[in-house]
Formats: structure tokens, C-alpha cells, sequence
């Protein structure tokens, strides 16, 4: 296949092209960055915005990966935000019509569904979290990945373009899977949850509601949105941190992730998986970050899901991947090692 790759200098594009290559595909890449900073012949400068460039680069194309976007709600003004990811994915699909391109693979993530950048709190309606889960938005970036999600419906029912937008959790560099630093940090999380799981119920439930007000303060005020402003804690390794990270962080993500080459593998399954229709598709890993009791979560932060939809055993991922590996096959190869 000849595919292009929208987005393809970024961290995710520049893997999935790797393997792509590996995998015996032709492949052409563009971003917005010079291309005197990107040492690849099959690289163009071209922002998906600027829809006259992005038709010719489609033209002859097989299929389309979407990564070009703004991937956080912190780097620009929310209107920015959601007009870069919406109008480039709606003009990256367009000219794959026009190309008469039918199958597209975009970048979507866990938060389109409205958790990891939430304003207000994240109340799930039950676990494991599939993708029948509903949305609810409440800043700039989640919003513009669940319009991206609904730009792919769109062009389903309007040309036949078939594709999978992928819910990518926290995508890890190959470099964290042995980074000692990071790793101990895991480790430090892990034994304070044991500690804190230890503790009277009565004092545990108090510094919960205590830390669950601070951090919807710190999220109502919006300081994960541009412009960035510093918050201000105790030492990072204080309990009183430790617990604000894990409710106001890791409770939000659903303690999910994805190694890169991973998320490079279901790219490449959805580009040749026999499918037709639109798919948004949970891409992570099998188990959660801290390779933790998954119980132990979310009875401590999550006391009042109590509809579960499959029992879960261990460390098992609370944010359910099963229907990426049946649509496209997807089946994670990296887990972190925390022993």
C-alpha cells in the first residue's frame, strides 16, 4: 500500500512510519515542520489546514494516517485548539473522498469520551469503560477529539470511507519501559496506595474529600488549559502529592496507557483489517500503569461505579480493549515491568 501519513515529524507518526516501512509499505510524510529538520526523502512540509496542499499530497494514495493535530489543551488558546483538530480532520478526510481514498486511520484518544483534561469530575457509569461509554466533554481538546470521531461517521455514511479512530490513552517512549527514574516513581505510588489502603476508613474517606476538592478547584480554574500556569505543592515525593497526583492525574486517565509500538501495531492492523464503517477503538495496553490491584483503585477512587461489566482480575485495565481486537486485532506486546 501507499499511505500517507498526516502529522508524520511527531512522536506517534514517526513510529508508525517505521514499521509501516518495515512492513514492506510505501509511505509519504507530512507535518508542519521544515523540511530541512526532517532527514527523510518521502517528506513534505504541508499543514492540513491548507486544503489546496493536502489534495496533492492524497492524490495516488491507498489509505490516509491521520496524526496531525494539537495534542493537549495547553499549548494554545481553546479556539485554536478545536479549530486545528476539527478543520484538519474534516479537510484530511475531504481530500481522501475526493482522492477516492476509502480507508482513513486517525488519531483520537480516551478523551473523547471527557476525563484526563476535565473541568468538572470524571463519574464513569460503570467498568470496564468500552466505547458505548458516553461523552461528556468539558474542555477544548477532548471536545475536538469527539467532533473528529463524529467527522469519520460523517464520511462513512456520505462516501464509504472506512476507518478507526484510535483512542490513545498516555502514549510511553520505548526509553520509560527501562528508566529507572520513572520506574521508582511507579514503585513510590504503589506503596503509598498500600499504605493509604491501610489507613481507618474514617481518616482515608476525610483526606480523599479533601484532596477531591482541591483538585476539582485546581481543574475548574483551569490550569491544564493555555495559557499554562504553575501549581504550586510540597515535595514530590510528600504524601499530600502523592495523593493529589493520583486523584487528580491518574484517577482522570484511568491509570491507561499504550507503549508506542504498540499504537504503531494498530495502526498498521486497521489499515489492513477486513472491516467495513466507522470504529473508535480503545488502543491500550492490558493492564494499568501501576501494574496495581485494579479493585484496590477503584475502591478507593472510584467507590460509587458499581455496575461492572465484566469482572476484572489483578491489574487488568479498567478501560477495555476488546473491541480493537476483534475489529482490527489488536493485540499489546509491551507491558511495564514494576516488580
Amino acid at each position: 500500500m501507499h499511505i500517507l501519513i498526516t502529522g508524520g515529524a511527531g512522536f506517534i507518526g514517526s513510529a508508525i512510519a517505521s514499521r509501516l516501512r518495515q512492513s514492506g509499505h510505501t509511505i509519504h510524510r507530512i507535518d508542519i515542520v521544515p523540511e530541512s529538520e526532517v532527514d527523510d526523502e518521502a517528506y513534505s512540509t504541508c499543514d492540513v489546514n491548507n486544503m489546496e496542499s493536502l489534495l496533492q499530497h492524497t492524490q495516488g494514495s491507498d489509505a490516509v494516517v491521520h496524526m496531525a493535530a494539537i495534542a493537549s489543551p495547553v499549548a494554545f488558546p481553546g479556539q485554536e485548539v478545536y479549530r486545528v483538530n476539527t478543520v484538519g480532520t474534516f479537510n484530511v478526510f475531504e481530500a481522501a473522498a475526493k482522492s477516492g481514498i476509502k480507508r482513513v486511520v486517525q488519531a483520537s484518544s480516551i478523551n473523547a469520551i471527557g476525563c484526563a483534561w476535565n473541568l468538572v469530575d470524571f463519574e464513569p457509569a460503570y467498568f470496564p469503560i468500552d466505547e458505548q461509554h458516553p461523552s461528556s466533554t468539558t474542555d477544548a481538546y477532548s471536545f475536538s477529539k469527539h467532533i473528529a470521531e463524529e467527522i469519520a461517521e460523517y464520511y462513512w455514511r456520505r462516501d464509504g470511507i472506512n476507518s478507526v479512530s484510535m483512542r490513545f490513552p498516555a502514549v510511553y517512549r520505548p526509553a520509560l519501559f527501562s528508566d529507572d527514574s520513572f520506574l521508582n516513581r511507579m514503585r513510590q505510588m504503589r506503596q503509598f496506595l498500600d499504605d493509604f489502603a491501610k489507613l481507618p476508613q474514617v481518616e482515608r474517606e476525610d483526606r480523599l474529600q479533601a484532596t477531591r476538592k482541591q483538585v476539582l478547584t485546581f481543574r475548574h480554574d483551569r490550569m491544564m488549559e493555555y495559557p499554562p500556569r504553575r501549581h504550586t505543592s510540597p515535595a514530590p515525593d510528600a504524601p499530600e502529592t502523592l495523593l493529589f497526583n493520583a486523584y487528580a492525574f491518574d484517577r482522570f486517565n484511568l491509570w491507561s496507557y499504550v507503549h508506542v509500538y504498540d499504537a504503531a501495531q494498530a495502526v498498521e492492523k486497521a489499515l489492513t483489517a477486513d472491516f467495513i464503517g466507522a470504529h473508535p477503538l480503545f488502543i491500550n495496553n492490558e493492564t494499568n500503569s501501576l501494574m496495581y490491584e485494579t479493585h484496590t483503585l477503584t475502591d478507593l477512587f472510584f467507590p460509587d461505579v458499581n455496575i461492572w461489566r465484566e469482572d476484572l482480575i489483578g491489574a487488568q485495565t479498567l478501560v477495555s480493549n476488546r473491541k480493537a481486537r476483534r475489529v482490527i486485532g489488536f493485540e499489546p506486546e509491551y507491558t511495564l515491568d514494576i516488580s
